[in-house]
């Protein structure tokens, strides 16, 4: 399994010796520069050059990448043999490089993003070189479910661990249970409502209490029905003469 380093920095090589083959190999530089250019990558990176020797190193364990060093060349510069390694021909090594550096796309996703990589006639092109992948001979993409109002399912690469651990994941839970609605049970009739009488309306004062102490500070008396009709007539007529100031005199 690839780390995430070594998944973004072996799919930067794949893309430069597809795409431009006369300035492959790469060296260290060129290596850093392809993981940390901010288009065509998913997420954008900023490795450090400590963060790209380490991986490239891990790389050639895994037997995916190699160093050279040309005869009266002094830098030492690198290349992918992942096509080697995986068995890959073109169409599979570009369809490969694409998900190693922007993660689980659609068919049409990869369609569009790999005409420089390789020149894929039609959307059934694509989806014949994912089934070649995803087969027993290789077993290198898996399909993702359907985003919620996404037509074509996604397709990640099985070379990281995150990758494989999440695909695994996916394959293993459990299929969701439909449950059968049950008939509503019968609703009995409610009892017949009590008439409500209202209560006589009160008399007494409302006591004002300080909040802090709970002394009294003043009582209000409670308005009848006779005085509250009396103030509402009193602002209506009041409403027309106060409507009729100036607003400065307001």
């Amino acid at each position: 399994m690839l780390t995430a380093e070594e998944a973004r920095i072996i799919g930067a090589i794949a893309e430069k010796s597809l795409v431009t083959p006369e300035h492959y190999p790469l060296s260290l530089n060129a290596v850093i520069t392809a993981c940390n250019q901010s288009t065509n990558r998913e997420p954008v990176v900023a490795y450090s050059e400590a963060t790209v020797e380490t991986a490239l190193e891990g790389l050639r364990d895994k037997k995916v990448a190699r160093r050279i060093k040309a005869v009266g060349q002094r830098v030492v510069k690198h290349r992918h043999v992942l096509d080697e390694t995986l068995g890959l021909d073109r169409p599979q090594l570009a369809v490969m490089t694409l998900l190693l550096l922007r993660g689980p796309q659609t068919p049409g996703e990869l369609k569009t993003r790999s005409a420089r990589l390789y020149p894929f006639g039609s959307l059934a092109d694509v989806e014949a070189v994912l089934g070649q992948l995803a087969g027993p001979e290789h077993a290198l993409v898996a399909n993702l479910a359907r985003r919620p109002g996404q037509k074509e399912s996604r397709w990640a690469e099985l070379l990281t661990s995150s990758a494989a651990d999440a695909t695994a994941a996916r394959a293993a839970a459990p299929a969701p249970v439909t449950t059968v609605p049950r008939p509503p049970a019968a609703v009995s009739e409610p009892p017949p409502a009590r008439a409500f009488t209202p209560s006589p309306p009160s008399t007494q004062p409302i006591a004002v209490r300080n909040p802090a102490t709970g002394a009294v500070m003043r009582e209000v008396e409670v308005d009848s029905a006779a005085s509250v009709e009396a103030k509402v007539r009193r602002a209506r007529e009041a409403q027309a003469s106060w409507a009729a100031r100036p607003y400065d005199a307001r």
